[in-house]
């Protein structure tokens, strides 16, 4: 019997799958930050070996209290420090390499130190150790409901998450330089559930989380803030928080310096996708639409989750088409219950066919365009798919899964940079580095390019770490580019991606992520546009090669 399109997407990536859905975001491949760049591929994490070097840094730069400071505060004297800059108390660039870590793209620079890092700077760090807690919820029903879908329990044990987590803390302990300092990891059981939070609840719970973390556990940070409500908590406490998804850029600011994610800010999506719309399509006939819809004037619908801070970045889009005179012809929400999504997407997909819409925005989880995919073919619908960037919607491996007779219609930007295969990414090399005969969790590159953003700061700030050394330090990064993007931090930038790259999927090239056929093409490879940078006129998609 053929497995439905929900068993397929779950078997064969459940543990993907399950961050995907309650962290919201996360792909195996992380953005892009910066000017218009050409990516570099790098070598791998693992390929330095094992070569350590000291580094130095951290004045304490003012910096604003949660819910404080706006994009103008935030450009005070944190914004202030030239990238590449040594940080304070360093005693120079290290006599033997340029880069903390060679080969390793998105290094940052090697910087001697010696002698004292000031001992215990702030909470949760002493002259030894810097702790970071991780938060575990209990999500049974969420769990409960993938087991069911997929018929099995998901892949990677809560044990191969801790391990893999253990592993990446040692390799990142060993690589960069802390100042004498070890991240120390603190898990605890919390009471929140995250996907009740994902869902805009659970506000109590989060923050009980948020101060058995800052009063209990006195930690400097919290690896998994990987929901509004509990970021939002942790915030407010004055512990520093990696995670939460597709958050606005004033919602980040607001919180700084204690808010920070690896998933692309939403305020820079909307912008982006906006603008790119404007640029390249506009009212212009829907070319690659097909039945009924094909060459008719395009009339746009957008997807997105019903969540109050994802709405507010869809309002900023519409208002963005208004000041250009133009406007979206409808915007769809829907509620993250996988129970439910087949009819939600089944409900949608009438709407959309009602209304003639030829061309549907979508800024959604990775695992909507399954059920959507599918309930269109069942209505002979055939649109434009406009990929938004968001969620693994524009990993290879992710569009594999949806209808490709659907899918070959998709085309739109991307955050993320040249993919790799699987078992050759940064945070595989990295893992296999400390531990060479064993695997990773599945989710290990999710784990590490989180770790990554604190390992960056912890360096970057310098002996004398405080939450706003670390802010200054992050603005001082000189940027990284490879297979997560272009890398790069600033005053309102608090996720490391500005700039996105024209995509389309082609069903028939072979990708390299898996070798298998279906994979995502550039239009212009090895370019990137900022929001309103993007050339004008037809997008050069759907091109044989």
């Amino acid at each position: 019997m053929t497995p439905s399109p929900r068993t397929r997407i779950l078997r064969g990536y459940g543990p993907l799958v399950a961050f995907a859905l309650v962290f919201l975001l996360m792909a195996l491949f992380f953005p892009t930050v910066g000017r218009k760049v050409v990516n570099v591929d790098g070598v791998g994490a693992a390929a330095s070996g094992g070569d350590q070097v000291d580094t130095g840094a951290g004045t304490q730069a003012q910096a604003g209290t949660a819910g404080q400071a706006g994009t103008a505060g935030a450009a005070g004297a944190a914004g202030q420090v030239a990238r590449g800059a040594a940080p304070p108390g360093s005693a120079g660039a290290c006599p033997d390499r340029a880069q903390q870590v060679p080969s390793d793209t998105y290094s940052p620079p090697c910087v001697a130190f010696s002698g004292s890092n000031g001992g215990a700077t702030t909470r949760g760090v002493t002259g030894d150790t810097i702790t970071v807690a991780v938060r575990v919820t209990n999500d049974p029903g969420f769990q409960q409901a993938l087991a069911q879908a997929a018929g099995a329990q998901l892949t990677d044990s809560e044990d191969d998450i801790k391990r893999t987590t253990s592993t990446l803390v040692d390799y990142f302990n060993s690589h960069f330089q802390f100042y004498g300092r070890k991240i120390k990891l603190a898990y605890f059981n919390g009471k929140g559930s995250a996907l009740t939070e994902l869902q805009g609840g659970g506000q109590e719970e989060a923050q009980a989380d948020a101060i058995t973390v800052s009063d209990q556990i006195k930690a400097f940070a919290e690896l998994n803030g990987t929901t509004e409500p509990y970021s939002d908590a942790l915030a407010r406490r004055q512990v520093m928080a990696f995670g939460a998804p597709y958050l606005s850029r004033d919602w980040m600011t607001a919180r700084r310096p204690y808010a920070w994610s690896v998933a692309t800010d939403c305020s820079i999506i909307t912008e982006s996708m906006t603008t790119w719309v404007l640029a390249r399509l506009g009212r212009k006939p829907a070319t690659w639409a097909g039945g009924d819809l094909k060459d008719k004037p395009r009339k746009y619908a957008v997807i997105a989750p019903e969540n109050p801070w994802y709405q507010e970045c869809v309002d900023a889009g519409k208002k963005i088409a208004a000041e250009h005179g133009e406007h979206f012809d409808d915007t769809l929400s829907y509620k993250f219950d996988i129970n439910s999504l087949s009819n939600q997407a089944a409900n949608m997909v009438a709407k959309l066919k009602s209304e003639h819409i030829t061309s549907v925005v979508l800024g959604v989880d990775p695992i909507l365009p399954v059920f959507l995919t599918a309930k269109a073919k069942e209505q002979d619908y055939h649109p434009e798919w406009l990929v938004a960037g968001t969620a693994l919607t524009d990993v290879d491996i992710v569009g594999q899964l949806y209808d490709q007779d659907q899918w070959s219609h998709a085309f739109g930007i991307s955050y993320l940079g040249s993919y790799q295969p699987v078992r050759a990414s940064y945070g595989y090399n990295a893992y296999k580095a400390m531990q060479p005969n064993n695997e990773p969790a599945q989710i290990v590159d999710i784990i590490y390019y989180q770790l990554y953003m604190i390992a960056l700061g912890i360096q970057l700030a310098g002996p004398q770490l405080t939450p706003q050394a670390f802010e200054r330090g992050m603005f001082s990064y000189p940027g990284g580019n490879g297979p997560a993007g272009h890398w790069g931090f600033g005053p309102g930038e608090y996720t490391p991606t500005q700039d996105a790259r024209e995509i389309y999927w082609d069903h028939n090239a072979v990708s390299t992520q898996n070798n298998k056929q279906g994979a995502y093409i550039e239009t212009e490879p090895g370019k990137r546009y900022k929001s309103g940078q993007w050339p004008q006129g037809d997008p050069p998609v759907f091109v044989q090669h």
